[in-house]
This record gives C-alpha cells, sequence and structure tokens, in this order.
C-alpha cells in the first residue's frame, strides 16, 4: 500500500532524513520511533506530499506520489502533530471545512462527518466551539478530520502528545477499529508503550536514518539479552558467588541488588533450569522467581546509545 524509497531531504547544512526506506501493507500498522529531531515529522510530510525531498520516492500502491494536484493522493489522510481547528467553530463546521476541501458536500458530507464523529466519541458535541474542548477531545476531533474522506492511508504524527490518559485510550480505541478496516497506519510518536501495544511492525530512526525495522520480537533479537530472569533469594551473602555465575554459558549478565538475583538470558525456557540447578547445587535458596523482557527504550539505547527521549 505505502513504500518510501531512499528518501533524502536536507536543510543548508543539515540533513533531517538521510536514505529513509520503509513500506507498510494493507491494514498494517507500522510505528516511526525516535526522539524529537531524528526526522520523523520530515519523513511524514514527505508522504503526504507537503514536503518535497531532495532525492528518493514515494509510492502508493505502486504509484509514485506526483505534484500537488496528484489525485493519488486523496488515499492519504494526515493527523499533524500541531491541531489543525478552528477553536471559534463548531466540531461539525469544522469537520464540513475540511470536507469541502475534498468536494465533500450535501448528504454525502452530512453522513462523512457523522460517521466520523461517532468513531471519535464526540456526536453528542457536535455542535459545540471547539474552544470549549479539552485537548484530548481537539486531538480526537483532529483525527475526524483526516478520515472524512475514507482515506487508505493514515498518516499520524505524534497524535497524543498532551492529552490525558482517558483521551489516549480513546484515541488507541480508535486506532484499533480503523486497523480493524483494512486502513493502512503509519505511526509516529516517541512513547514506546503506545508503539508497543499499537503497532505490528516498529521502524526505529535516528538521525535521519533508519536503524532497525522489525515486529518487537524481532527486535529483541537484536540484542545480547533477550529475557531477565529476576530470583528473588534467601540472602545473598557476600555476593562473591557472582562471578561464577557469569562464567555459566547460559548467563549473558548477572547482578545482585538487595535480594533480587537478576540474571540475563537469550533463551529464557531454555536457559532458566541450568541456572536454577546451580543456584540450588550451590546452597542458594530463593522465595520467588519472576521474569521479564526489555522495553523499546532498552532496544533503542543499544542500538543508538541515547534515550528515546533524548
Amino acid at each position: 500500500m505505502l513504500e518510501v524509497k531512499a528518501l533524502r531531504k536536507t536543510y543548508g547544512s543539515v540533513t533531517a532524513v538521510d536514505g529513509v526506506s520503509l513500506h507498510a501493507g494493507t491494514g498494517e500498522m507500522v510505528g516511526l520511533l525516535g526522539p524529537n529531531g531524528a526526522g520523523k515529522t520530515t519523513t511524514v510530510s514527505i508522504i503526504a506530499g507537503l514536503l518535497r525531498p531532495d532525492s528518493g520516492s514515494v509510492l502508493i500502491e505502486g504509484r509514485p506520489l506526483g505534484g500537488d494536484t496528484d489525485p493519488v493522493k486523496r488515499r492519504i489522510g494526515v493527523v499533524p502533530q500541531e491541531l489543525a481547528l478552528y477553536d471559534e467553530m463548531s466540531a461539525r463546521d469544522n469537520l464540513a471545512f475540511f470536507g469541502a476541501l475534498y468536494d465533500l458536500s450535501g448528504a454525502a458530507a452530512k453522513r462523512a462527518i457523522a460517521d466520523a464523529l461517532d468513531l471519535v466519541g464526540l456526536a453528542d458535541r457536535a455542535g459545540d466551539k471547539v474552544s470549549a474542548f479539552s485537548g484530548g477531545m481537539k486531538r480526537r476531533l483532529n483525527l475526524a478530520a483526516a478520515l472524512l474522506h475514507d482515506p487508505r492511508i493514515l498518516l499520524l504524527d505524534e497524535p497524543t502528545v498532551g492529552v490525558d490518559p482517558q483521551s489516549r485510550n480513546a484515541i488507541f480505541e480508535n486506532l484499533e477499529t480503523l486497523k480493524q478496516r483494512r486502513k493502512t497506519i503509519l505511526y509516529t510518536t516517541h512513547y514506546m508503550e503506545e508503539a508497543e501495544r499499537l503497532c505490528d511492525r516498529m521502524i526505529i530512526i535516528d538521525h535521519g536514518k533508519v536503524v532497525a525495522d522489525d515486529t518487537l520480537t524481532g527486535l529483541h533479537r537484536l540484542l545480547p539479552v533477550t529475557n531477565l530472569l529476576i530470583i528473588e533469594l534467601d540472602s545473598a551473602g557476600d555476593g562473591a558467588w557472582i562471578e561464577e555465575l557469569r562464567r555459566l554459558p547460559e548467563v549473558k549478565s548477572a547482578e545482585v541488588v538487595e535480594k533480587n538475583l537478576k540474571v540475563g538470558v537469550r533463551d529464557l525456557v531454555a536457559d532458566s533450569p541450568q541456572i536454577l540447578a546451580w543456584l540450588a547445587q550451590q546452597g542458594h535458596r530463593w522465595q520467588h522467581i519472576a521474569s521479564e523482557r526489555p522495553d523499546l527504550e532498552t532496544v533503542f539505547l543499544t542500538l543508538t546509545g541515547r534515550s528515546l527521549r533524548d
């Protein structure tokens, strides 16, 4: 549905996008992750046809995206990072205005507006001025405006910035509904938990370059430690035995924090029994065992050397 090939965009001596390539299929939600300034917004603006790249191409269903009047652009809906709404107009009038930009009028416009407001949960506030809306409600109306012309592809640039948890969850539910309707969604964010919840695949971008493109499971395989075994010990003793534990082939890392032994492993199922057997042989008793895997922050830090929110 969407294919991007080797996009490059510079501003003077600054390279904002440096050879970015990506693709997204029908009904797929792809996350574009990276810290502020990584090149996410510039990439989305080029895909939307708002910016012209120095080089590279954007293809929609195999067709190159042309100039401003290219009809293929009607298959794209954009939810910008900045709110694109008129505060002194009602929610309904805002949508009527944006619908008119897509030549929607009469019964077709009324139907599209009603459907969009119903989806984002604002049907009962259709006649209210946007100035009376909370930040979260404005974000949801911003999404509704992008849906009026029933686009095949949705580009969302940080759509939950500054919203309360309830509105964020409402937006998540909206996006999950749109995915069920087979929309292709490119979702940019620097909130890892959002990408983990919503996205089928994640593209990590840093300094304008793609550094990883995979599913969450695939990204974890890039790490030296893919699971953390947490063992609550009766007593850690003097801790001198940790070095011996670290020499076991199954152990990638090991540390004791208070009474909790944290052991990094590649294969939780295969490696845990050997580690627990070794501890038992050494006389170390435990009360509780748990496991967790690194989050996307850890993945990003490992791949780029800096935090996702730097």
